[in-house]
């Protein structure tokens, strides 16, 4: 096989203040044209370093200390700055991960993509113009013309996004570095530039490399896939064997730690112990080993990489053992005694939400008093929690999930609307909340950094929240006490106490924000999106703490999040929120069953399945700006596929009871949508 980009025998290290440590060790990688090659492995496994590496476009501070990459038979190691600078861009395009980061605010997003235009193929100022209104096009915006006179701020995420799709493709260039480009994404955007990724590299014949923590994404999409562990490779082969067969023990794990919808099952999932290790700590054998199920005496020595049939690569000491099936790694999701619909129903209410608004204002007071009335956030949404249960709330960013939140926890004041915790009354204002309320109503936030502190240590940080937040005055020695075990009960040791956050990873971070959460012990936690940006192995780690703790200290949660199968595994009950307004709400077998409203119904077909094997039958939704928010009928019409007529532009939408406790918010009757979602069902099954 021909291939376009070949990594032979690359090692990568850094210069630090105790000299150069390896980073990546021994790599080989091909890709072909068009090929999509996934690269996948925990945070610091070595993805990006390797993917910039492809591209020679490494930091200041770091050098490929052996090994060979080369681009169409020719070697990029030895060549200089000057002359990659003539492949960037034209020959090799990147699309990072944080787009808006990347993205120059001062310049109109049609002028930098025209740019590359100009500057690569030579095209005059217009000519350049119309190519990049063409390529806003081909990445699907609905008005072209129009974002390219917009700036980056005035996108959406997904709109930015494929803006630097567009950019990274308008040279044509023969190899795309595609670095962790959706993880931020809701699933409806990903799914859509996923699709978009897929038709241009197989369109254009050129190779692509993408690296995620996604395993659904590179199940659907790639087409080969590489597995990284502490900067080696443990196993490299195509997609459908590698998902469906794997060989090494960490496949195996990372698989078996996929949150996925199981109805009527209450489970624990599978995850790795420990954490990888440092760059500076790695094992003289195997890397995995420490952490490793399957690890024996011979482990200790390094495996080498071996050929297991055409193109699969694996290293591992065991893996004829697994292959033969005389080794089986137990996997499988612990069951665990599941709440009933009576027991939820039953169960006091923990939170009461009646009927909140959310106006937020464009323009100030002289265009409120105009009559430009601003955004609607939240729009006469009720929300209750009961004890000892999960409400999952989502959605796609810009549904109000987190006004909602933020109108809860009292750091948003709702323009109407009440709130009650444990049936009594909930002051809006924050100020106003006694201690006892602030103890007993807790939140966790997205990223962990924005939360804590990084000039106080772990246990000093969870020593003023114990503090603050007490009953009644603590000694010293008791605080130091409480401290000790929260962390036992988010499974960190004692020594972790003397850490600061720069000397944590994201899911130990993650892990020290949920204990100082509940160091008063709370009746409610609300987690925002706690998840989103961690690797497969940490998330499941996070979500088995959180619902050990919910049977440990009987807590509830208000668990907010666009990662559908997370909130699948930890939820009781689920209501889905689209523009300000709840569209359904209901148990989580009737919401991921039937009937389902359309808005729902796209986003359980847009979750990337693990299993390469089945393909979903996607909904792909049209993009829409939010100055075009129908204020009239069923504010998702523009959308929605399954439109009846000018019924759903002029009247709202009826909340219809689809029976046990489950209601959805349209105009067709739930008999078609029934009928709709056993269709789906059984193309789905059928593939």
């Amino acid at each position: 096989m021909t291939w376009l980009i070949e990594a032979r025998g690359v090692s990568i290290d850094y210069r630090t203040d105790a000299g150069w440590i390896n980073a990546v060790r021994d790599i080989d990688l091909t890709i072909a044209p068009g090929e999509i090659h996934g690269l996948v492995g925990e945070s610091g496994s070595g993805k990006s370093t390797l993917a910039l590496a492809l591209m020679r476009y490494l930091a200041p501070n770091a050098r490929i200390s052996a090994g060979r990459i080369l681009f169409d038979g020719d070697d990029l190691v030895p060549k200089p700055a000057e002359a990659m600078r003539k492949l960037w861009g034209k020959q090799i395009a990147l699309v990072p991960q944080d787009s808006l980061a990347a993205l120059n605010p001062s310049h109109r997003i049609g002028d930098q993509i025209a740019e590359i235009a100009r500057v690569h193929d030579g095209l005059s100022p217009s000519a350049a113009h119309k190519l990049a209104v063409e390529m806003l096009r081909r990445v699907h915006f609905n008005d072209p013309e129009g974002a390219a006179r917009r700036y980056p701020h005035q996108l959406s995420g997904g709109m930015q996004q494929r803006a630097m799709i567009a950019m990274a493709l308008i040279a044509r260039p023969r190899l795309l570095i595609l670095d962790e480009p959706t993880t931020s994404l809701d699933v409806t955007t990903e799914a859509a530039i996923i699709d978009l990724i897929h038709d241009l590299i197989h369109e254009t014949q050129a190779a692509a490399l993408f690296v995620t923590h996604n395993l659904g994404l590179v199940a659907q999409l790639c087409d080969r896939v590489t597995v990284l562990y502490a900067g080696e490779v443990m196993a490299s082969g195509g997609v459908s064997a590698m998902f469906t067969r794997p060989l090494h023990p960490y496949t195996i794990s990372l698989l078996a730690s996929l949150p996925r919808p199981i109805r009527g099952t209450e489970t624990r999932l599978s995850t790795i112990e420990g954490v990888a290790p440092a760059p500076t700590q790695r094992p003289a054998g195997c890397v995995f080993a420490p952490r490793c199920p399957a690890a024996v005496s011979i482990c200790d020595q390094k495996p080498p990489i071996e050929t297991v049939g055409e193109g699969h690569l694996i290293r591992c000491h065991r893996w004829r053992e697994i292959e033969t099936g005389a080794l089986i790694i137990e996997t499988a999701p612990t069951a665990l005694e599941p709440n009933t619909l009576d027991d939820v129903l039953l169960a006091p209410y923990t939170l009461k939400a009646i009927h909140l608004h959310k106006t937020f204002r464009r323009g100030g007071i002289r265009a409120w008093l105009m009559g430009k009335r601003g955004t609607k956030a939240v729009d006469d949404v009720s929300l209750s929690v009961r004890s000892r249960s999960t409400l999952g709330l989502v959605g796609e960013s810009g549904s109000g999930k987190t006004t909602a939140a933020r109108l809860i926890a009292g750091l948003e004041t709702p323009d109407e609307g009440t709130l009650e915790l444990l049936e009594m009354p909930l002051s809006s204002n924050l100020r106003a909340r006694p201690v006892e309320t602030l103890r007993r109503l807790q939140m966790v936030f997205q990223n962990p950094n924005d939360s804590l502190n990084p000039y106080r240590s772990v246990g000093a940080a969870l020593a003023r929240s114990i503090r603050r937040l007490s009953e009644t005055k603590l000694s010293s020695v008791e605080v130091e006490r409480r401290v000790k075990a929260l962390l036992a009960a988010v499974r960190l040791s004692s020594d972790y106490a003397k850490c600061y956050p720069t000397e944590l990873s994201g899911g130990e971070k993650q892990r020290v924000a949920i204990a100082r959460a509940f160091a008063a012990d709370p009746a409610l936690v609300i987690a925002d999106e706690p998840t989103s940006a961690l690797d497969a192995s940490v998330q499941s780690a996070v979500l088995n703490l959180l619902k050990d703790l919910r049977v440990q200290r009987g807590v509830s949660y208000l668990f907010i999040s666009h990662d559908l199968n997370a909130v699948s595994y930890l939820a009781d009950w689920i209501a889905v929120m689209y523009r300000g307004q709840i569209v359904e709400e209901g148990t989580v077998d009737d919401v991921y069953g039937f009937p389902s409203h359309p808005y729902t119904e796209a986003l359980i077909s847009a979750i990337p399945n693990p299993d390469p094997t089945i393909r979903t039958r996607r909904i792909r939704l049209n993009e829409e700006p939010d100055d075009q928010i129908p204020t009239v009928g069923c504010r998702f019409h523009r959308r929605c596929p399954r439109k009846i007529g000018a019924l759903c532009e002029t009247d709202a939408p009826p909340w219809r009871d689809a029976g046990g406790q489950h209601f959805i918010r349209c105009h067709i009757p739930i008999e078609e949508l029934r009928a709709v979602q056993s269709e789906n069902t059984l193309m789905t099954e059928s593939g």
